[in-house]
């Protein structure tokens, strides 16, 4: 599993996506969804603005697992 850190409390699945290089364009994320590759802690997603928050585990087939990391700035 790949962990990638964020610096927001919370995050849309396919801005996740994008941040974390694994896609390029919004339409691959809705390509994916329809063909039912993505789960969110075990769970099918349907919603590319689904949140993200801290821990959550994405895996999507044939790809690979992610997890969000919220990383808490030190000022």
């Amino acid at each position: 599993m790949e962990l990638i850190e964020i610096n927001t409390e919370s995050i849309q699945l396919d801005q996740f996506l994008k941040w974390a290089g694994i896609v390029e364009t919004g339409g691959q994320v809705k390509n994916w969804l329809a063909d039912q590759m993505i789960t969110l802690n075990g769970q099918l997603v349907t919603e590319k603005r689904k949140k993200l928050k801290d821990k959550d585990k994405i895996t999507i087939k044939g790809l690979g697992s992610y997890q969000v990391v919220v990383v808490k700035n030190a000022n």
